[in-house]
Order: structure tokens, then C-alpha cells, then sequence
């Protein structure tokens, strides 16, 4: 814990210098303990400058993400923090972990996605340095219709975070996917392992990709126009720590009652669809068009097509995409 209080410390006073002698006094740690803990953090990546007499100081401006930096920030510190520069897919990963009989509450983040995905088959655009890539492992006793709702907290854990840290607003487009400025900021991958004689859950996996900048050279062609940057023109210190930390949090508030009445008062007030045109996208089929009517209390969707036909849609029949 050493490493992780120095960090909390100079994360606290980020730009200030702050001498060895207040730093071990402070941590109740001796200047020698001190030493060794900058050095590691240096090790690691942590722009940590000295200067003779002054002390030392975390520069500021910097966006390193690791399992110390996310800590510092993270209120349930029972989650157990995995950090990759580079992976396949976070998911994907997981999976394996939990075939192998991981316990909850293991998190993967990951700085890029060689091989992203997202849902129905489609990839995820994950580029190194642009984004936070996370997922997490619950273990639920929940039957598998909570899949969904757990889905629609985080998106909401996202959108509060996004809103929280840029000051800019955040809308959801049903069922997971959050939106600043009309533009996707995040995309949401939720898989299970379900039992099926007890139809319940044996594992959850919640996948999280959120943009926070534009890569250099912006995106590619099939994404401009649709994909969007959370933090475009936001200069925010520590930033992917501070939001994998916020989604964490909220996230881990809402799995003690995914079917909140908070979360869903939350989520509706977010939604970009209600009240809209729509064509809802089925594999195999023609686009339908309709109008997006209300929401379940299961995050189902009640929608009109336009023969005046009323159904109510769940997130594994269909995607939609808005029309106006």
C-alpha cells in the first residue's frame, strides 16, 4: 500500500511540490519508504520530477492509466484491478477468467483493443491512447433478466461520470450505447453465463468503451460523422483514471438493486429515442420504421410502427437507428 498512498498524495497535490520530509511524516512512513515508493511509480510510467529542496511533485496535464492511479480515485476499494496496455479484448479476456472460476469483482482496463467488440458481432474501435476499455466480473444471484438492467446502470454509471468530470451532457440511445452531442461516446457490452435449468446467471461480464479523444488522424471513414470523443476539448488531469474510478463506483452502487427506481428515473431522463422516429434493424431483415412510444420498467421498448401495429422490443431482437 506504500506505492498507492504516495500516489493518492501527490495525486491530491498534483502540480505542488511536496517535500520527502512531508510525505513520510504525512504517510507515517519513513523518508526511506518514500524513496522507494517514487522510484517504483516512476518505473511505471508516473511523471514524477525532484528538485533538490522543493521535494517532489506529480506534473500536471498527464493521463497514464494504471491500477494505482484508478485506486486513488475509487471509493470501492474491494474491486481488484487488472491494467494492460494492450489487449484483445477486455471481454474476451474476462471470459476466460470466469470460465476458469475468477471471483467477482476481478476489473480488466486496458489502454487499446487489438480485437474490440461490441454488440451483434460488430467490432469496437479501440485505439492505444484514446480511450478507456474495461470490463467487469459479477456473480450474481440474479435470474437472467437482470442482464438487461445491469446493461442500463451502466450506462448510466457512464453518462453521470461523462457529465460529472466534462460538465458537458450525456444522452443514452436505447438500449446501450452514450451519446455527447449527438455523436456515440461509449458502447456498452454486457455477456452472461446462464444456468439453464435454475434460468439464472452464472456469471456477468459488463464491457465498457468509452471514447475520451479523437485519435490523431481522427477516426476511420465508416465511424466519422457517428463516433464522437467524451473529452474532446477538456483538459482533464488523470482523466481515464478519475473516469474508469467514477463508472466503478456507480456502477458497483447500482448492482446492489439493478431494477432501482433511481436508475431508471436516470436512464429515461437520458434517453435520446423516446418520442422519435426509428427503424428498427433486425438481422436478416428490412429496417422497420416506427416511433419510439415509452419505456419498461425491463428496458424493454414500446414502440409504433407505422401500420400502427404496437410492440414492445428487447434489446436482443433488434438495434435501432434514429431517423430525426
Amino acid at each position: 500500500m506504500t506505492k498507492n498512498d504516495v500516489l493518492r498524495r501527490l495525486i491530491q497535490y498534483e502540480g505542488e511540490y511536496l517535500s520527502g520530509e512531508e510525505l513520510a511524516r504525512g504517510l507515517s512512513l519513513s523518508r526511506t519508504a518514500v524513496w522507494k515508493a517514487i522510484a517504483q511509480l516512476r518505473a511505471e510510467g508516473w511523471p514524477i520530477e525532484s528538485v533538490t529542496r522543493r521535494g517532489y511533485r506529480l506534473l500536471p496535464g498527464g493521463d497514464l492509466l494504471s491500477a494505482e492511479g484508478v485506486r486513488a480515485f475509487l471509493r470501492h476499494t474491494e474491486l481488484r484491478l487488472e491494467v494492460y496496455r494492450s489487449v484483445g479484448s477486455t471481454n474476451t479476456l474476462l471470459k476466460a477468467r470466469a470460465e476458469q472460476g475468477e471471483a467477482a469483482g476481478l476489473v480488466l482496463l486496458a489502454s487499446e483493443q487489438t480485437a474490440g467488440r461490441g454488440r451483434m458481432g460488430r467490432s469496437f474501435y479501440s485505439p492505444e491512447g484514446c480511450g478507456l476499455y474495461m470490463s467487469v466480473l459479477y456473480r450474481p444471484d440474479a435470474p437472467a433478466a437482470d442482464a438487461v438492467r445491469i446493461t442500463a446502470c451502466a450506462a448510466v454509471a457512464v453518462a453521470e461520470t461523462v457529465e460529472e468530470l466534462s460538465g458537458r451532457q450525456a444522452q443514452i440511445k436505447w438500449v446501450n450505447d452514450v451519446l455527447v452531442d449527438g455523436k456515440k461516446v461509449c458502447g456498452i457490452l454486457t455477456e452472461a453465463s446462464l444456468d439453464c435449468e435454475r434460468g439464472a446467471v452464472n456469471y456477468l461480464i459488463v464491457g465498457v468503451g468509452v471514447n475520451t479523444a479523437v485519435p490523431a488522424g481522427d477516426y476511420p471513414e465508416a465511424l466519422r460523422g457517428v463516433a464522437g470523443a467524451a473529452f474532446a476539448d477538456a483538459a482533464i488531469p488523470q482523466l481515464r483514471c478519475r473516469l474508469a474510478a467514477g463508472i466503478l463506483d456507480r456502477l458497483t452502487d447500482f448492482m446492489a438493486d439493478p431494477g432501482s427506481e433511481a436508475c431508471f428515473e436516470a436512464y429515461r431522463a437520458r434517453s435520446i429515442v423516446l418520442g422519435r422516429r426509428v427503424n428498427l434493424l433486425s438481422p436478416g431483415r428490412e429496417p422497420a420504421a416506427a416511433e419510439a412510444l415509452g419505456l419498461e420498467r425491463d428496458y424493454a421498448l414500446r414502440v409504433r410502427l407505422d401500420d400502427g401495429t404496437v410492440r414492445r422490443i428487447s434489446s436482443g431482437e433488434v438495434s435501432l437507428r434514429l431517423t430525426e
